[in-house]
């Protein structure tokens, strides 16, 4: 079985987020959608809120093969402990090739039997980031478009209250 893991902080999971997902699911037999609990970030939504959202586009698109969840430390050990051999990334731009370049590389010395597998971004989403979503969201703009429309209203009205 091809078991590949989709990890992210997903602060939130976007539609650049859903296009990746939607090609490695018909790509690997199985795809669990990993939230990094990063205590050196300060996101917006917890970790439980970004499962929450993450488990809300998994039943609205239909997705038998997809799996939600969350992990901290190294990436390497949670595939291990799920017994994916695959790491999923998004590029959407050549910035984002250079440190996953670098992160690829510390992977493989770190287990060498788990390959990363990219996916390049639709060109009408290379712009688009979770930053730029919270930004929009948190100064009033429309985020449709840029979340997949399960999670509109929650992430309006959540965001709406950070200002």
């Amino acid at each position: 079985m091809k078991i590949g893991v989709y990890p992210g902080s997903f602060d939130p999971f976007t539609i650049g987020h859903l296009d990746v997902l939607k090609s490695a699911a018909g790509l690997f037999d199985l795809v669990y959608v990993a939230v990094l609990n990063n205590s050196a970030k300060s996101p917006v939504f917890s970790v439980e809120e970004r499962v929450e959202m993450i488990d809300r586009i998994i039943a609205s698109e239909g997705f038998e093969n997809v799996r939600s969840g969350s992990f901290s430390g190294l990436l390497v050990e949670y595939a291990e402990q799920i017994n994916a051999h695959y790491l999923i990334r998004g590029l959407r731009a050549i910035t984002d090739f250079e440190y996953e370049f670098q992160i690829d590389a510390v992977n493989r010395h770190l287990r060498p039997e788990i390959r990363t597998v990219y996916f390049m971004a639709n060109p009408a989403h290379s712009f688009l980031s979770s930053s730029n979503v919270r930004e929009i969201g948190e100064l009033g703009g429309s985020i449709e478009g840029l979340v997949p429309s399960c999670n509109i209203n929650y992430l309006r009205e959540r965001l709406a209250r950070q200002k």
